[in-house]
Parts: C-alpha cells; sequence; structure tokens
C-alpha cells in the first residue's frame, strides 16, 4: 500500500485506515485503488464491526485530485471514486471518521458516506467544487439526507468551508473534542462502549435498516448525477476553465457558458 496504511485492531474487529500520501492526503486514482482493494477484502471479514478512516498529518484530506477533474479523466475519476461508496453501501460495516484539520470536497464525501463524523476543533468541512465550476455527486445526495435541505444547499451551492463548531450546530458532527488526543481518546471509548459489545452481524443490519432510504437514494441518483456530470457540465466551457484556472494558480475567467 502506497498511500493507506491498515491496522486492525480489538481483536481484528477495528479496521483503521490512515489516508497517508505524506501532504494533503489527496483521493487520487492510487489511492481509491488501494481503498478499493481493502474494501473487497473486507467481505469476506465477517468478524468486523467498525471501520475507521482517519487522515495522516495534520489533515483528514483536501479531496479528489483536481488533476484527474479534467475532461479527459474525469469519467473514469468519477466511476472509481463512486464504486467506493457502493462498495460501503454493499458491505453495510458501521464506518466512522476521525477528522482533523481540513476535510474537503472528496474527502469530505468519503467522510459523509460515514455512519459517525468524530471531529476536533481543527477540523474543516467543505465542498468547494462551485468554487471550481464543478459539483460534487455523492455529497449531493448525502448532505441533504445527514442534514436537512436548506443547510445541504448552503454548502452544496456556495462552496463554503466551515468550522467544527458550526459542523456540531448543524448536526453534521456526531462529537467535537478540543484536539487530536482527546479525539483519539473519546473515539476509543465510544469504540468500547458502543460497537465492541455488539455482533458483528447484528451490527450490519443494524446498518442496512438504518440506511435502507439512503441506499435506494443513492443507488438510484448516484449514477445520474454522474452522468450529468460526465456528459453535460464538462462539456461546458465554464466547467473546464474551473479545473484549468485552479491548476494554473489563477482567478477563473468566466463566460458563463
Amino acid at each position: 500500500m502506497q498511500k493507506l496504511k491498515i491496522n486492525y485492531t480489538h481483536e481484528q474487529t477495528v479496521a483503521n485506515i490512515l489516508l497517508d500520501d505524506g501532504k494533503g492526503n489527496i483521493l487520487d486514482h492510487i489511492m481509491m485503488e488501494e481503498l478499493q482493494e481493502l474494501f473487497n477484502s473486507f467481505a469476506a471479514m465477517p468478524n468486523l464491526k467498525l471501520i475507521v478512516f482517519e487522515g495522516a498529518g495534520k489533515h483528514f484530506s483536501f479531496g479528489a485530485s483536481v488533476e484527474e477533474h479534467q475532461q479527459d479523466m474525469a469519467a473514469t475519476m468519477l466511476r472509481s471514486f463512486h464504486q467506493l461508496f457502493y462498495s460501503l453501501r454493499d458491505l453495510a460495516i458501521p464506518t466512522l471518521a476521525k477528522v482533523s484539520g481540513q476535510c474537503l470536497g472528496g474527502g469530505m464525501e468519503l467522510a459523509l458516506i460515514c455512519n459517525f463524523i468524530f471531529a476536533d476543533q481543527t477540523a474543516k468541512f467543505g465542498q468547494p467544487e462551485a468554487i471550481l465550476g464543478v459539483f460534487p455527486p455523492p455529497a449531493s445526495i448525502l448532505l441533504p439526507e445527514k442534514i436537512g435541505f436548506a443547510r445541504a444547499e448552503e454548502l452544496l451551492i456556495t462552496g463554503k468551508t466551515i468550522s467544527a463548531s458550526e459542523a456540531e450546530k448543524i448536526g453534521l458532527i456526531n462529537a467535537l473534542f478540543d484536539d487530536k488526543e482527546t479525539l483519539h481518546a473519546g473515539v476509543e471509548d465510544w469504540i468500547e462502549k458502543n460497537i465492541l459489545p455488539k455482533s458483528a452481524s447484528s451490527l450490519r443490519y443494524g446498518v442496512k435498516a438504518a440506511r435502507i432510504k439512503l441506499n435506494h437514494v443513492l443507488s438510484s441518483f448516484l449514477p445520474q448525477l454522474e452522468e450529468m456530470y460526465v456528459k453535460k457540465l464538462m462539456q461546458t466551457k465554464d466547467a473546464n476553465e474551473g479545473i484549468q484556472s485552479f491548476l494554473e494558480k489563477r482567478k477563473p475567467v468566466w463566460t458563463n457558458q
């Protein structure tokens, strides 16, 4: 594994995945392939009770690779990225994101698909795709389901980033801790009280039951959004200009086309 570290704890019942590319933990095609490989291996592990995602260093993840959002790569990138969501849906193993620092774009979408999000005060959450002239397909479905339509639309359409305390206020995160140390301790305590005493099999049925509506919505609408992104959005001048201007570190020049 080049960009992930995995270790199993609590008698092999908790899989701890560390996103680690040495910088912003970018979800590029290599990291996505490694995640997919891990998810495939989890299908043969009936004792797993929880999957924990965490970012190495100061940040959870800056999101998906902007380079891979370019028109000629967008279809492949989205297909691989969305397959991760379908795999987690099918596994139905409880999931938890431990968030410090920036949790943006595709990184925030990975946190959103989790059943639980725990964060410390350094955490910042945002779907900045709108600023680049594009939109986030999974978040467009997951955010309204998680935090309600009005609050989700504000984040999705403006691309604004919010603080950890605001994320707690709007119900995006389950618990907020002062720093990384207390976050680790708090999550550990929570796992011991709430996950370990339960049956791995029954936890999966619990996840399937709690998500029966969400999974239906995700399965129905994510393919439609993927098609809209690739076949319509990426045919516009401004979506391509947004991506290019970011890569060229300049201000976008919109033509509104």
